[in-house]
């Protein structure tokens, strides 16, 4: 029988396992297009349905494109920068150009300054070793700038077929889909997600001059604070719209929980504003640090949630750091960042075992 692939993920069909990535029931072969089943259950009833996929197959698709020429589009989450990025990008995208586009930026409080922050994402895209031709930002989601990027492809690929890769959830699907909604009668013919890898396999759209544009699969990232909440949770964690920043003035040895799964410390000297950049569903409490670990103890997956309706406490690691700048931002991967006012502020930052936690020059000047 000809290899049938899905046409929403690029997953090759298969009808014997259900539990196996690109199952479908036999009538569905008579359908066109064909979907799997997960594809068709997210299509239709927004349900996401796990497949036990490894992160090292995603890495060993990707790893392809080095032996091609091509124009690599990497699509980073502006609000989860260090959760975006691609573990050794370059060994598996070999030396073919990099346009770098930030997605998600209808995110982010309108005072943000966008040139600051292409300026930030540049450099910290060389601090990776990726020298992008380019820095673009876009919203996918609420179509803006994909005009742009496709004018920026045009120019850059001079010929050539196009990857568009990055981490899970960073918007691959959705931005693809405005870029050929036009071609395809308004048509979106590529599945999408609020979740973490929904893209299986590469998918190709052929180009006008012959060339192919390919979606390529998530590289789910464990360190990013999706992993330690249910599904209905994860839209509590993840903002669907403008964050609204949260000001604290805190005193020495006071402490903020974000929900239950952050944790900062402020030891001083002296009393200062402390800034939350997390989704506007997240609740934030302030107690004395002295009264924290019993807070956290007692609380934990009831007042201090999500994760909700567990009593087991997760594991948290602890990053003890010191201000440097007048503006510095302590990240928690994948669940926002906390904005620090003014130099030689001690602070204690806890998470999970398995977020990262990083510290940075504010990108929202204050």
């Amino acid at each position: 029988m000809t290899d049938i692939f899905c046409e929403g993920c690029g997953v090759k069909i298969q009808t014997e396992n259900e539990h196996e990535p690109g199952y479908a029931p036999p009538a569905a072969l008579d359908r066109q297009p064909v979907y799997c089943r997960r594809c068709f259950r997210l299509r239709h009833y927004n349900e996401i349905e796990d497949v036990p996929m490894k992160g090292e197959n995603f890495l060993s698709l990707l790893s392809q494109i080095a032996s091609v020429d091509a124009l690599i589009v990497y699509l980073i989450d502006i609000f989860d920068v260090s959760g975006s990025w691609v573990d050794d990008l370059t060994r598996f995208i070999g030396n073919n150009p990099v346009l770098l586009v930030g997605n998600k930026e209808d995110l982010l409080p309108r005072s943000t300054n966008p040139n600051k922050l292409k300026s930030w994402l540049k450099r910290s895209a060389k601090a990776k070793g990726i020298h992008p031709v380019d820095v673009l930002l876009i919203s996918a989601v609420k179509n803006h700038g994909i005009d742009e990027v496709s004018s920026r492809i045009d120019h850059y690929r001079r010929g050539r077929d196009v990857y568009i890769v990055g981490a899970a959830n960073v918007g691959k699907s959705t931005f693809i889909n405005h870029l050929i909604r036009a071609a395809s009668g308004g048509k979106s013919v590529i599945t999408t997600s609020h979740f973490p890898g929904t893209t299986l396999d590469f998918i190709g759209i052929p180009l006008d001059d012959g060339r192919v544009l390919y979606d390529t699969p998530g590289v789910i990232n464990p360190h990013q604070a999706a992993h330690f909440v249910s599904s209905s949770e994860y839209k509590k964690i993840m903002p669907n719209k403008e964050i609204k920043p949260r000001v604290y003035q805190l005193g020495e040895n006071q402490t903020l929980f974000l929900g239950g799964i952050g944790r900062i410390d402020y030891s001083g000297p002296g009393k200062r504003s402390l800034i939350v950049y997390v989704a506007n569903a997240l609740p934030v409490h302030r107690t004395k640090t002295e009264h924290a670990d019993e807070l956290y103890a007692s609380q934990f997956g009831r007042m201090l949630a999500p994760p909700a309706g567990i009593t087991q406490t997760l594991k948290f690691m602890q990053c003890e750091m010191k201000t440097r700048d007048r503006d510095t931002d302590i990240v928690f991967s994948g669940l926002g960042w906390i904005s620090v006012k003014g130099e030689g502020a001690i602070i204690s930052a806890r998470a999970p075992e398995g977020i990262d936690i990083s510290m940075r020059s504010s990108i929202i000047k204050g």
